[in-house]
């Protein structure tokens, strides 16, 4: 993904690194993360080391998907447990006062809304193909050829409930998505 990224963007420098330990050289003035930090744990110590790693008057924005409770997301839990497989999706996001909260502490003025787009697919297949890049790759993770095609066979059944057939075919996938804007303020 960085090689795609550099060879994209030649002008900018991609690093990898862990973010949770991540110290720049200089203080940027961005720092823009967009899907990605739902993905890991502990948010209570992470942004805050975002924050700090800001120059005075950065910005911290960030978008993640707010989706836990979403059909789409708790038929996975569902279907795991199901088969009796532990539940390996990611953990629900803190409530967006927890998150104004936080930033807030850390000096910030915070900005925070929540959106839900309503993405028209082809079919309840479809929801099956765009979710295997994303929510269900951690239930996939280990399960063998059988397994996952279970998996995958139940999980398709339960979404048909959920997500009706609109009057052209196709179905919708409500997807909301929770956006944090932190700008920290100079001392």
């Amino acid at each position: 993904m960085l090689i795609q990224a550099a060879q994209a963007l030649p002008d900018c420098e991609f690093i990898d690194a862990d973010i949770a330990r991540w110290r720049p050289a200089q203080p940027p003035d961005v720092i823009y993360a967009n899907a990605s930090l739902q993905w890991l744990t502990d948010h209570e110590t992470l942004f805050p080391h975002l924050v700090n790693q800001l120059a005075d008057n950065g910005t911290l924005a960030v978008q993640m998907p707010d989706n836990w409770q979403e059909p789409s997301h708790t038929l996975m839990r569902q279907v795991a447990s199901e088969m009796g497989l532990p539940d390996r999706g990611r953990q629900p996001l803190l409530p967006p006062a927890a998150w104004y909260d936080l930033l807030s502490r850390q000096g910030c003025e915070v900005d925070i809304w929540r959106t839900t787009y309503f993405h028209p697919l082809a079919s309840h297949q479809a929801i099956v193909d765009w979710l295997q890049g994303t929510g269900l790759r951690p239930y996939l993770a280990g399960l063998d050829e059988q397994a996952g095609s279970a998996f995958l066979t139940r999980y398709l059944a339960l979404l048909a409930a959920h997500y009706p057939l609109q009057c052209n075919g196709k179905v919708l996938l409500r997807f909301p998505r929770l956006f944090i804007v932190a700008r920290k303020i100079a001392a």
